[in-house]
């Protein structure tokens, strides 16, 4: 479903009224419609005599786009946004929206960044989010940087770091009563428990979170919440058990259009087809050939070198090793920063190795 107004309609509907509208899309999930809103929101905010409403038009289409998967354009409209955020002036405007503009702004603005592979600005732009959240005497606000901040530690994948901002805001979000947040953070905190060794205990609690999730009426990430579930369940050897719940995030990719994390769905899918008992090779390849193509198209270099990195050691085990080497150099090349990040340093000791021993 796509809402598309009339000119006439467009300039007689206030801009709060459009962005509730933009909010209720989104937040179900509709990406092309909430997309169609930020876009027609944006030229709203350019005519009225309203000098917050640009920069929440920015935000609302940095928002969209970035759960679309044009990252690049998401953290161009970001970035406008916090240009034209005070905080001194804005605070009060979190009441309004429900969590502070500068926060909401800053948290996504660090998940583009780091899918753009620019792994420290997107920390540095997370911990600002946190620092401010934590200055606004805004409990909202607060659980907003703490969970956003679990979620880029679940993208450079680290865990210990994941369950600590997620604990913290699963503490804050049930002593002040946010259940989306608690439900938000109880999913990356069975994450950060799996990929610490206590898988049952760990999947328990995804499960858990998202059963939270949909009972608020969110249906924005439950892609990406499938995602990580499908992951889990291959860490634990339960390879179809991981490849039915990734076919089910696929599905909802096509029917939702949120696309942030599509390449590291395909990526994901690619690896367990190899670990079944009888791998599927040419499926596998096609998967994360599939993944790769995506992550250029959005820009995401960082999907991009862990799709690269896959395909690699495929090409390794296969004895490619120059078609590897070629392909893994061109990707980790490009970065610029985050080499202590785990992806990076997978990545360099992957290299090192197809250098040691050319075909």
């Amino acid at each position: 479903m796509c809402i598309l107004l009339h000119p006439q309609q467009n300039h007689n509907l206030s801009w709060h009224k459009l962005l509730g509208l933009w909010r209720f899309y989104l937040a179900r999930g509709q990406i092309q419609t909430a997309r169609a809103l930020a876009e027609q929101f944006l030229t709203l905010a350019q005519r009225v005599h309203d000098p917050v409403a640009p920069l929440v038009a920015h935000l609302a289409q940095g928002w969209s786009l970035f759960y679309y998967g044009d990252v690049a354009p998401a953290r161009s409209h970001l970035e406008r946004a916090m240009a034209l955020y005070d905080p001194q002036q804005h605070r009060p405007l979190g009441i309004r929206f429900g969590e502070d503009l500068g926060v909401a702004g800053l948290v996504h603005l660090a998940l583009a960044l780091w899918m753009l592979g620019y792994p420290d600005q997107a920390l540095a732009s997370a911990h600002r989010a946190l620092a401010l959240g934590q200055t606004l005497l805004h409990p909202h606000s607060l659980a907003f940087s703490l969970e956003w901040l679990a979620w880029l530690h679940q993208f450079r994948h680290e865990g210990p770091a994941v369950q600590a901002q997620a604990e913290a805001g699963i503490a804050l979000a049930r002593e002040q009563g946010f259940p989306h947040f608690d439900a938000l953070c109880t999913v990356h905190r069975g994450w950060a428990l799996v990929v610490q060794g206590q898988d049952e205990a760990g999947i328990a609690q995804m499960q858990q979170g998202q059963a939270a999730w949909q009972a608020t009426g969110g249906e924005l990430h439950q892609a990406y919440f499938l995602a990580l579930l499908g992951e889990a369940y291959g860490s634990m050897g339960q390879t179809d058990a991981g490849l039915a719940v990734l076919a089910d995030a696929l599905a909802r990719v096509e029917s939702t259009d949120e696309r942030q994390y599509e390449a590291e769905l395909y990526r994901l899918k690619g690896v367990l087809l190899l670990r079944q008992a009888d791998p599927d090779v040419q499926q596998a390849v096609t998967c994360l050939q599939q993944a790769l193509a995506i992550a250029r198209r959005q820009q995401a270099r960082s999907w991009e070198l862990r799709a690269a990195v896959s395909l690699s050691r495929l090409w390794q085990q296969q004895g490619r090793r120059n078609e590897a080497r070629a392909l893994l150099a061109g990707v980790y090349g490009w970065f610029t920063e985050g080499f202590d990040t785990a992806d990076l340093q997978e990545a360099r000791v992957l290299l090192e190795a197809l250098r040691e021993h050319p075909s």
